[in-house]
């Protein structure tokens, strides 16, 4: 299954699932989505590094949408947030289900990993709690367990600043993430049976930290319809995953990603 298909299919979750809030007033089984909506259609080029631990890059494109409420206010977002719906708001609380999808790891992406085992494609997904204690602080925790390829456990860990001045909206805020060995163990081990074929030294990585970083953004809304928007993350591996043979002598622990949004923004009326 492509990425392009997951997100397909992801996108096509998030429009089932619009505010349960309006279950109540259920006259037939999708009378909630009757009304005026405002959709924001997006497109993303992401530069990230090729697989955790790689200090080379891959460039990739996709699609997203947000919708909302006609009038109502857009909901930040980070650009580095996992896919989420917030299913449940009070007050500054949000939390809902969440979903990130990671590309396979195989020789194929960097000859440096001849030897070493394919870590599949993974589907993660999980669920996240966000708090905004002002308008401009916000705190987000978002745990996922890995299918189909490292199996793992991933907890990321967020907090955002933000500064909002005439169509400029700038963002900037700490990240960490702590992983099970599951996960761990697909990137950064080396087994003795790879150490042969791969030529690496023998590694055992198990849960933990895995890294530390900053996050930044700088969006200009041109006006109501039209949004562009530009982010930076760095994130320095720590720990198992900083020491591994495999992050020392075939990849970084330095892991940078840069991204581009371009938004449009369109009311639809449904009957």
């Amino acid at each position: 299954m492509t990425s392009r298909r997951l997100l397909s299919l992801l996108a096509g979750a998030a429009a089932i699932a619009l505010p349960a809030s309006a279950s109540a007033q259920w006259e037939s089984p999708f009378s909630f989505l009757s009304g005026d909506w405002t959709v924001t259609a997006r497109g993303n080029v992401v530069a990230s590094p090729k697989y955790p631990g790689s200090d080379e890059f891959t460039v990739f494109g996709f699609p997203s949408f947000k919708v909302r409420r006609a009038g109502t206010l857009d909901t930040y977002g980070a650009p580095d947030d996992a896919i989420s719906m917030a299913l449940i708001r009070s007050g500054g609380l949000r939390m809902g289900p969440s979903f990130r999808y990671l590309g396979s790891r195989s020789s194929s992406d960097d000859i440096e990993l001849l030897g070493l085992n394919k870590v599949p494609w993974t589907l993660e997904s999980g669920a996240f709690v966000e708090y905004w204690p002002t308008d401009f602080i916000r705190g987000r925790v978002d745990v996922r367990y890995g299918f189909h390829g490292h199996k793992g456990v991933v907890a990321d860990f967020g907090a955002d600043g933000l500064l909002r001045s005439g169509s400029w909206t700038f963002a900037l805020g700490p990240r960490a993430r702590i992983a099970s060995s599951n996960y761990q163990n697909a990137y950064f081990t080396v087994t003795l049976p790879e150490s042969v074929t791969s030529g690496l030294p023998v590694y055992r990585a198990s849960a933990g930290l895995n890294s530390l970083g900053v996050a930044g953004f700088a969006s200009y809304k041109f006006n109501p319809q039209w949004e562009l928007t530009g982010y930076a993350r760095y994130d320095r591996l720590v720990g198992d995953a900083a020491d591994s043979s495999i992050t020392r002598l075939t990849g970084s622990a330095n892991q940078w990603t840069f991204g581009a949004i371009v938004g449009y923004s369109f009311d639809i009326r449904i009957p």
